[in-house]
This record gives structure tokens, sequence and C-alpha cells, in this order.
């Protein structure tokens, strides 16, 4: 299955429920998941404290919530 950046699946898609951190399986059983540039420069940051706890934050999700892990990040 190839998408452009940006596409969204279809009904025709057949995904699985998703798993932890946002982990999904297609219908031809490849595991897949969708990162958000944000949440690389969070996990990234050179503050070993705010990385910690967007990682403990996204290890609690199964479908991702950029918000929830903005406010990890900030400390909120």
């Amino acid at each position: 299955m190839r998408r452009s950046a940006g596409s969204r699946p279809t009904s025709n898609d057949r995904l699985d429920s998703p798993g932890q951190c946002g982990w999904l399986k297609d219908k031809f059983g490849l595991s897949w998941q969708v990162v958000p540039n944000a949440l690389g420069r969070m996990l990234g940051d050179p503050d070993p404290a705010k990385s910690q706890r967007v990682g403990q934050a996204l290890r609690q999700m199964t479908k991702l919530d950029l918000s929830a892990l903005e406010r990890a990040h900030a400390g909120a």
C-alpha cells in the first residue's frame, strides 16, 4: 500500500486496532507507525528530563496524542 504524505487510510484499507505507541497492522500483516516530526524533536531533546517524560507518556498510549506529549515535554 503506497501513500503520499498527508493521505489517510480509506475504509478499504482494513487496519487492526492500534497497539502500543500507535503501531498498526495493515491487511497484509505489515506493522507500521506514523510518527509526527514533533515527537522526534521532543524525544531528542538535550534535556534528559523532558525526553524521559515524553517517553513515559508515549508508552502509555495506543493512539498518539500529540497534545499530551507536548504537555509531558513541557512538564505540565
